[in-house]
């Protein structure tokens, strides 16, 4: 396998993974980029962010979770075969969309094969098919598809953040890594926050990562906790105004090959989201 392939727009070769700072479309990290090494380093980065920008910076080079940094360059390196012939992004992945979001997209954690591979959430699968043609369909996407980091997809009033940065095996972080990366979360909140009328949870795992967020953040949060479920709906109390959170179920290849999670059902959501975000 060559040391280096193409990457499928540009033609530009990169290594797998990719090093900060070497051209990547959207790659947000310099080779100056602090790098966490631990769950304390994730915290103080976190929390010394200026803006978002500098904050997504610092987590697409973080290093604090050994199991998830290694496995996430093997899938680099080994790549699947059907990608051979291509770079594999292999780090944590940046989120998408703009700095003062009126309509937040909470996941999960990158696809091994999808945003690992291409460097941008919800990008390159199955997953992201559906998501980002669900948003273009509600006015909050340029485009109804996403194949790589410079294909021109843009979000509008829209960003999409994940509480775990790194493809996870089996797509299930442990609970420490979880954790850990829970910082960026925090951090990201913090600095794009203030906007947001509507937060979109794909998944309980987006829903119960939200709740922590926002309980962490001095959000005001309903007890007993409001319980996911596709179509949920609880009222948060923001920095500035309230904030609505909805449930949907996770736009995964399992949901929807089964029918457990239909193009109507999302549109219905995605919709009531952009409605919200006004």
């Amino acid at each position: 396998m060559a040391d280096r392939a193409p990457h499928p727009a540009t033609g530009a070769l990169f290594a797998s993974p990719v090093p900060p700072g070497t051209g990547w479309p959207g790659d947000p990290s310099s080779p100056g980029t602090p790098v966490a090494a631990d769950g304390a380093e994730v915290l103080r980065l976190a929390r010394s962010a200026a803006d978002a920008g500098e904050l997504v910076g610092r987590a697409c080079v973080c290093r604090a979770c050994p199991r998830l940094v290694a496995w996430r360059e093997e899938v680099a390196r080994t790549r699947r075969r059907a990608y051979r012939d291509q770079p594999y992004w292999g780090r944590p992945v940046p989120s998408l969309g703009v700095a003062d979001p009126r309509v937040l997209v909470v996941g999960l954690a990158p696809a091994a094969h999808g945003g690992n591979r291409t460097g941008r959430m919800f990008t390159g699968d199955r997953s992201g098919d559906w998501i980002i043609a669900a948003l273009h369909r509600a006015g909050l996407a340029n485009q109804p598809g996403s194949v790589h980091a410079a294909d021109g997809l843009a979000l509008h009033r829209t960003r999409i953040v994940a509480p775990v940065r790194c493809a996870p095996p089996d797509n299930q972080p442990t609970p420490e890594e979880r954790d850990r990366c829970a910082s960026w979360l925090d951090g990201e909140l913090r600095l794009v926050g203030r906007e947001v009328r509507v937060v979109l949870a794909l998944g309980g795992y987006a829903w119960a990562s939200t709740l922590a967020a926002a309980r962490r953040a001095g959000w005001a949060v309903p007890r007993p906790q409001p319980r996911f479920g596709h179509g949920a709906e609880a009222d948060l109390g923001g920095p500035v105004r309230p904030v609505r959170l909805l449930g949907s179920y996770h736009v995964s290849q399992q949901n929807t090959s089964t029918g457990r999670l239909t193009q109507p059902m999302l549109d219905a959501v995605v919709g009531r989201a952009a409605a919200l975000g006004g």
